[in-house]
């Protein structure tokens, strides 16, 4: 149990949204030693086929299993949605954390009966999202509505600047919710938590500007880090040590464009976090400097 305790923990996305999901596991499990990958080589995901994001997604599993990770957290719910049931039965012994949307604290918390999500087209055709929305949504009468739209992975992955299709997007769709009477919108990509506090500003200064009605933003990243918190204190595999390791974060490629922006990314969002970063040979499976 002590070698198993002081092993990683791999964190894998096809970009750098499963940051979002590393900031919630670090505040929780600040002691923790964590591996991040990055498939910036076949990024995005969300418009890929169930069965590239599936071959995909077991391909970085292998790598994180490797590394000898004692759990490994899917941050990406693309690949969740295509690939987590795949991972699983490939590698029984380690547990494996998914994404699905956080649609079903949505749909409880609801009291209008309209409630979205928005997420990348393999999430919401996904088959995690819709069983939620067949056993939870319907049965309580809920509608989902469900929106993607192309410019908000590369307007996070920017550092979302200013003038950007995604802003114009983000009005449109505030929009249509008010139309619609949504009271809750789940943000079903690890991407999008990144733009929360952003959001939220806009929705308050549209309360105030249009007597707007206000909308909940529900994402899952403290949901995940709970689960691995728990995963872990049951198995007594919680790291023992008290100084805060540094992130080894690796990419598949790209690797100067995407330090830039994860760099970006985790001194607002993460300060405190030392990082480490190397590129991933792919077709060897073996990192180099």
């Amino acid at each position: 149990m002590v070698e198993l305790a002081s092993a990683p923990i791999g964190v894998f996305d096809s970009g750098l949204g499963g940051l979002s999901v590393l900031t919630h596991l670090q505040r929780r499990l600040p002691f923790e030693r964590y591996i991040y990958l990055a498939d910036t080589l076949h990024v995005p995901y969300g418009s890929r086929s169930e069965a590239e994001i599936r071959e995909l997604t077991l391909q970085a599993v292998a790598w994180l299993h490797s590394q000898g990770c004692k759990l490994i957290v899917i941050a990406c719910n693309s690949a969740s949605a295509h690939g987590l049931q795949a991972a699983r039965r490939r590698y029984p012994q380690v547990p494996i954390v998914g994404l699905v949307p956080a649609l079903k604290p949505a749909v409880m918390q609801s009291m209008t009966k309209q409630v979205a999500v928005l997420a990348t087209p393999a999430t919401l055709h996904g088959y995690l999202l819709n069983e939620v929305i067949e056993q939870v949504a319907k049965p309580q009468q809920v509608t989902v509505h469900k929106y993607s739209f192309n410019s908000l992975v590369p307007w996070v992955e920017l550092g979302m600047p200013n003038h950007h299709p995604a802003v114009t997007d983000l009005d449109h769709l505030l929009s249509e919710l008010q139309d619609k009477k949504v009271d809750q919108l789940v943000l079903g990509c690890t991407h999008f938590p990144f733009f929360k506090a952003y959001l939220a500003q806009l929705i308050d200064e549209l309360m105030t500007r249009q007597a707007m009605r206000k909308v909940a933003l529900i994402d899952s990243g403290d949901a995940i880090a709970k689960r691995v918190y728990d995963l872990l204190e049951q198995a007594n595999q919680l790291a023992s040590h008290k100084e805060r390791p540094r992130l080894q974060f690796y990419a598949t490629a790209n690797l100067p464009t995407t330090e830039q922006a994860a760099t970006r990314l985790l001194q607002r969002f993460l300060p405190e976090l030392g990082i480490d970063f190397f590129t991933l040979c792919v077709t060897q499976h073996r990192a180099v400097n």
